[in-house]
């Protein structure tokens, strides 16, 4: 069966290590702990070719769609942040070329700018054939519901393309709050993949929907991964505790949005939070992602063949969904 994987990442060494170090410092890049018998993923992210295809092809993996990983031009402030920006995007576009019927891509954009950022969006969809844009957290400490990403989320709209709200590391007030006075290694993964990432992104998506953002562009269509970042369990909750509170919206806060995101399962591969996407977006608003190669291949393929879904249900998660948001088949033919 057709696979298609959305959350896919890729980076450009020679492009992101003109960033100025002081500012990954910042930021909050540490070194991560790797796998000992391998493979290193920071090794892999790099290659967008032979030996990523073959990985594809042993976990039957038809389509990657591919985004960059941090640290990125959101780090770089003025036009080199642009000018990052489409170096990474035209790479992107030439690894594509090489493999159009494998490979498919999200934007890159200069997040410090928002003006640059929504033209650039607009160059790499019109003109580089990208199908939407991936956005790493906050940018110096606002989200995507500051009114001054408005016209970012205008031509997104404008384009029908979406943008896919990935997590970043926390700001550094943020991470002396509640990730200080810990072991190295461990507040680094509780302030990222064991918690911390999962809780800011349905903190952005949540600020989006209360403050009006969502109303203001209906149409704006989010992705967000790693099973909805713990939205599904709490929307219920949302709506109780906010009822009294948002006569300034034009719907419930979980109406806004489960009508305007799409969540994927990207690293994590168990059932039980499948089963509350499922119950509470539908199969309709999920992809099927992996988080290559932060997660391999593999494992999203053995979650794929343990899970039992009616026929049609696995083809809307295996690449149904996909194909009509991203409107692949169009970009494919």
């Amino acid at each position: 069966m057709r696979t298609v994987a959305i959350e896919e990442h890729f980076t450009v060494p020679a492009l992101t290590s003109r960033i100025d170090p002081a500012a990954i410092s910042r930021r909050g890049f540490r070194k991560r702990t790797l796998p000992p018998g391998g493979p290193n993923p920071l090794e892999l992210l790099p290659e967008i070719g032979e030996r990523r295809l073959q990985s594809m092809d042993e976990a039957g993996i038809t389509v990657q769609v591919l985004s960059n990983t941090g640290p990125g031009p959101d780090l770089v402030p003025g036009p080199g942040g642009l000018a990052m920006s489409r170096e990474i995007n035209d790479h992107l576009a030439a690894a594509i070329a090489r493999h159009p019927d494998r490979f498919a891509g999200f934007a890159t954009l200069p997040m410090q700018d928002p003006d640059a950022a929504a033209n650039e969006l607009k160059r790499a969809v019109k003109e580089l054939g990208f199908l939407g844009a991936l956005i790493n957290g906050t940018t110096n400490g606002r989200f995507l519901d500051h009114p001054s990403y408005d016209g970012l989320l205008a031509a997104a709209v404008e384009l029908d393309v979406p943008i896919y709200v990935h997590p970043h590391l926390p700001p550094e007030p943020v991470r002396q709050a509640y990730f200080s006075d810990l072991p190295a290694g461990p507040a680094r993964v509780l302030e990222t993949a064991g918690w911390g990432w999962h809780s800011e992104t349905a903190i952005h998506v949540l600020r989006m929907a209360i403050a009006g953002t969502l109303d203001r562009h209906p149409r704006l269509k989010l992705i967000i991964g790693h099973m909805g970042e713990m939205l599904p369990m709490m929307l219920a909750r949302v709506d109780e505790v906010f009822a009294l509170d948002i006569d300034h919206l034009k719907r419930p806060v979980s109406r806004a949005i489960l009508d305007q995101v799409w969540l994927t399962t990207s690293g994590i591969f168990t059932e039980p939070p499948f089963l509350a996407a499922l119950l509470t977006f539908g199969i309709d608003r999920i992809i099927f992602s992996v988080d290559y190669p932060y997660a391999p291949n593999a494992r999203g393929r053995a979650f794929l063949d343990r899970l039992s879904l009616a026929p049609d249900d696995m083809t809307k998660l295996t690449h149904g969904n996909a194909d009509a948001l991203l409107r692949l088949n169009a970009v494919a033919k």
